[in-house]
């Protein structure tokens, strides 16, 4: 895969675009509205809002969002991260 979406905030979405990246791999993050400056935001080669309406919590755990922006910006792989997607 050339495209990586990091389901996932802070620290852990950090972590896991560093080693895309280092495998030369384009890293796409999302973010809450409350999140929208946070550093994962910025670490990503593109990063978009999910969760419109919805808690912090929420947003991330809105699965229909973070798939619909998977497909339209050519997505191949996610990684869910720990607790939220990976855990449901």
């Amino acid at each position: 895969f050339t495209k990586l979406m990091a389901a996932n905030r802070g620290e852990i979405a950090v972590r896991i675009m560093r080693a895309a990246t280092e495998l030369g791999v384009q890293t796409v993050g999302i973010f809450s509205h409350e999140d929208r400056n946070q550093p994962h935001r910025y670490k990503a080669d593109q990063a978009f809002q999910v969760g419109l309406g919805k808690s912090p919590v929420g947003a991330y755990l809105d699965i229909e969002s973070i798939v619909a922006v998977a497909v339209e910006h050519g997505v191949e792989a996610v990684h869910p991260g720990y607790g939220f997607l990976s855990e449901n």
